[in-house]
């Protein structure tokens, strides 16, 4: 019975997926983009290359590889990258916190709300599907975690004391709570652009991966317990670097994920990013303010001021994009289980690897004109970070040029994101089912669920892009 509902869900996530095109046309993306063709075209020609994509897995992609794939050493990347990168992180880290704590409460002259949601929050972990795991060597608490340990071990004539062990069971959950309350500070917060409020929270998160860090560890607590290490480091996995025993290596890019630890609360954290960007695309859509309305209008009545009354509907309205994604991935793999006969949670972690691809394309694909645009802020807010007319660099009069790219090539740019993104998808839960499997042809037959669920996702980006631009 179980097996059969979650067929049933997988197939009806790809009928609405099939009604989000129509949706999508009737927003008129084209109209400001000027798209050479309709929208809906775009949904429609998306899933045709994941059911080809599909087909050519299965035809061509006999064996499993991507768990082959050797790196190749590129060049030494020792010691001194710690150090230099991390001088870089604490660095950044103090300017964002003294310019919002003393600078400018205008948020576009004070380079703490840029700082986070643009060159952070967005650019680090495209950094991190590029180049590896970066956040690793500039994180500001990690580097400060290091250095004091390193300064208490010489003056301590008896060492430091051993680490904590850390609870296998936890896995990285703790990562998520941290997570879930950067998503909602972004999605529901109203002061979320407050200059101040950012630079105490920052400090507040700082102060409590130190702790960590005392207990159980600088590299177990980055780990498992640093929501921003976790995340960004398996964003990183899809990267073609990777830094082993102090050196850069070249590897095949996606071949990373397919070493994926399925430690407990891996799939949280990707579903959480997911769901983030796919609530935040719905609030820039025409029906967001009907249902916020009303969400609302039920918060006042339960005692909510006006303010609270907001945050109370972008709360709801983000709790239901985590589930609407949950069951989108839950049906996916409940299909797969169905077929290869496994317990469903276990095929979840299995395949948990999946959502990596899928979590970078929804970034990417939504936040490619911010990072475009308003990362070009970051020229003369660098020179001038707290907003008191200094120009440190020379760069204070720069501007943003909008023009730089147009809105046509952003929505390529997204679109691209997004097939690229949802094939990888296909790729790795192909080739992770050819390792679990008995034979191809099951393994092939395994993956018509998971085929279901990558084109509700893609449809439901592409809609979620397209009414954006209404």
């Amino acid at each position: 019975m179980i097996v059969r509902r979650s067929l049933a869900l997988s197939l009806g996530a790809l009928l609405v997926a099939a009604m989000f095109p129509t949706l999508a046309a009737a927003h008129g993306v084209a109209a400001k983009a000027d798209l050479p063709i309709p929208a809906w075209m775009f949904a429609w020609a998306a899933t045709l290359v994941l059911v080809v994509s599909f087909a050519g897995l299965a035809v061509l992609w006999r064996e499993p590889v991507l768990a082959g794939f050797r790196s190749r050493s590129l060049v030494p990347l020792g010691v001194w990258a710690d150090l230099l990168l991390g001088a870089f992180g604490v660095a950044s880290f103090a300017v964002v916190c003294w310019a919002g704590l003393t600078g400018t409460f205008v948020s576009t002259a004070n380079i703490a709300p840029t700082g986070v949601w643009v060159a952070f929050w967005v650019g680090v972990p495209i950094a991190s599907a590029l180049f590896g795991d970066v956040f690793r060597l500039l994180s500001p608490w990690r580097a400060v975690g290091r250095g004091v340990g390193w300064v208490a071990a010489k003056l301590s004539p008896s060492g430091l004391p051993t680490p904590a062990g850390w609870p296998e069971r936890l896995g990285c959950r703790p990562a998520v709570i941290g997570l879930l309350g950067m998503v909602w500070l972004e999605l529901a917060f109203l002061e979320r652009d407050d200059p101040s409020t950012l630079a105490a929270l920052a400090l507040g998160y700082a102060a409590i991966q130190l702790v960590g860090m005392s207990i159980w560890g600088v590299e177990t607590w980055s780990s498992r317990g640093d929501s921003f290490g976790v995340a960004f480091s398996l964003i990183a996995k899809v990267a073609p670097f990777e830094r082993v025993d102090g050196r850069l290596k070249l590897r095949v890019p996606l071949s990373g994920v397919s070493r994926l630890e399925p430690i407990p609360g891996v799939q949280a954290v990707l579903i959480v990013l997911v769901g983030a960007t796919s609530f935040d695309g719905f609030l820039a859509g025409p029906a967001w303010p009907s249902c916020s309305q009303w969400l609302i209008e039920r918060g006042r009545e339960i005692g909510f001021g006006p303010t609270g009354a907001a945050e109370f509907a972008s709360t709801v309205g983000l709790a239901c994009s985590f589930l609407v994604i949950w069951a989108i991935w839950t049906a996916g793999t409940a299909g797969a289980a169905s077929a290869l006969g496994h317990d469903r949670r276990a095929t979840a972690a299995a395949f948990v690897g999946v959502l990596i691809p899928i979590a970078l394309a929804y970034t990417v694909a939504h936040y490619a004109s911010l990072l475009i645009y308003q990362g070009q802020a970051l020229g003369y807010l660098a020179s001038d970070p707290a907003g008191t007319g200094a120009d440190w660099f020379g760069t204070a009069r720069w501007t943003i040029d909008y023009g730089v790219v147009g809105p046509t090539a952003i929505w390529w740019v997204q679109l691209v994101a997004l097939i690229l993104g949802h094939v990888a998808a296909l790729a790795v839960a192909h080739d992770r089912a050819l390792e679990i499997a008995p034979d191809a042809r099951l393994a092939t037959r395994s993956q018509v669920p998971m085929l279901v669920a990558t084109v509700a996702f893609t449809t439901l980006a592409l809609w979620l892009l397209s009414a954006a631009n209404l």
